[in-house]
């Protein structure tokens, strides 16, 4: 395959093709000492700034024993920022250096070996390719991904891959577990019950996905992962100390440093949806409380870069079960801003309708 900055005509559709019958992804291309990115990676320089003035990401410590002003932090956090890191979270740091091994390893597998994996069939149990959104998106990442959907039905064992199996199974039951950490102290931070996101299931459905980011020999061209927003309830995200993530704050891209020992944490989409009405919190009143803020990851001459991201909600929990803002934050002065939908509803639309600038699909459902 050709590797050129040419931007004349050319044949795309074929060019996509070529590169995702490799099954190499990414990782093949560098492998094979690629110095120019393919045209397909390409993507357009973005008008927004990258912010000139620091910006701290709040760290929240989940062992404080003032619980109370752990939950306005994160209150405030999500409501400014959309993300927060937290630490002492309960998850042992060989555990979360031994995950981003395992992906390591399994990316670092003979291509003969992942191939088995390759697929672009959600229903299978262990989905890797590169760029999910290969043939819809106006660039393609500089990314390889695995993905397992490991609850609320978490797959056969052996099913999963050999080189990251068992510490894969040992990190989602952690993460699990600081799932109901996390969604309790939001409840919390919505003045309601501990219990009542964990009560609507809102913990219970949650997937893996071991991100690859080979060093890029033009990454001024290219990125790691592109402008969006996340299609779930929560994210819980280790990264390794490359970073390259970026949050949009008013209107500027922000870094999110890697922190030892954090992890990072994000609302998603359909968390957003779910709290935007009048909500109540210790010092205000304020709508829009919980902000699903997009981001997205930069390429990086340095690499690999490994993250491992967990998605609390997902396609396969329940599909028919309607989602929407919760009942005892809508009044009549206070209307919901969000219709209802079930997850398959906005799984399905933002697959195949979202717009091309990483535009979140939420503005689909606005009343």
């Amino acid at each position: 395959m050709a590797a050129t900055t040419d931007v004349t005509y050319y044949d795309r559709q074929a060019e996509l093709k070529a590169f995702d019958e490799t099954k190499a992804g990414v990782k093949g291309l560098v492998d094979g000492g690629i110095q120019q990115i393919p045209r397909i990676f390409i993507h357009q320089p973005e008008p927004l700034p990258v912010t000139s003035t620091p910006i701290q990401i709040p760290i929240v410590d989940l062992g404080s024993t003032d619980k109370a002003s752990t939950v306005e932090k994160i209150c405030n956090a999500s409501e400014t920022l959309g993300f927060f890191q937290v630490v002492n979270h309960g998850i042992p740091l060989g555990v979360m250096n031994e995950v981003l091994e395992g992906v390591r390893r399994f990316h670092d597998q003979d291509v003969e070996v992942k191939k088995r994996f390759y697929t672009r069939d959600w229903t299978r149990t262990v989905v890797y390719h590169s760029n999910h959104d290969l043939y819809t998106a106006p660039a393609a990442c500089w990314r390889d991904s695995f993905s397992t959907f490991m609850a609320p039905s978490p797959p056969p064992p052996e099913e999963l891959p050999e080189v990251c199996r068992d510490i894969q199974i040992e990190y989602l039951n952690e993460v699990m577990k600081l799932g109901r950490v996390l969604f309790g102290l939001i409840s919390e931070a919505l003045t309601l019950n501990p219990n009542h996101l964990a009560d609507m299931d809102l913990d219970k459905g949650l997937a893996f996905f071991g991100h690859y980011y080979p060093a890029c020999p033009q990454p001024d061209l290219a990125r790691g992962g592109a402008k969006h927003s996340d299609r779930a309830f929560l994210t819980v995200l280790l990264q390794d100390e490359i970073g390259g993530l970026q949050i949009l704050h008013n209107q500027e891209w922000v870094d999110v440093p890697p922190t030892p020992g954090a992890l990072v944490i994000n609302i998603g989409d359909l968390l957003q949806a779910y709290t935007t009405t009048k909500i109540m919190s210790y010092k205000m009143i304020s709508n829009d409380k919980l902000k699903s803020v997009e981001h997205r990851v930069l390429a990086n001459k340095k690499g690999p870069r490994v993250s491992v991201a967990c998605f609390f909600g997902s396609s396969r929990v329940p599909l028919m079960r309607r989602y929407g803002p919760i009942k005892e934050l809508v009044s009549d002065e206070n209307p919901p801003r969000y219709k209802e939908f079930t997850i398959h509803e906005y799984i399905q639309y933002s697959l195949y309708n979202e717009e091309v600038d990483g535009a979140s699909a939420l503005l689909h459902f606005k009343l």
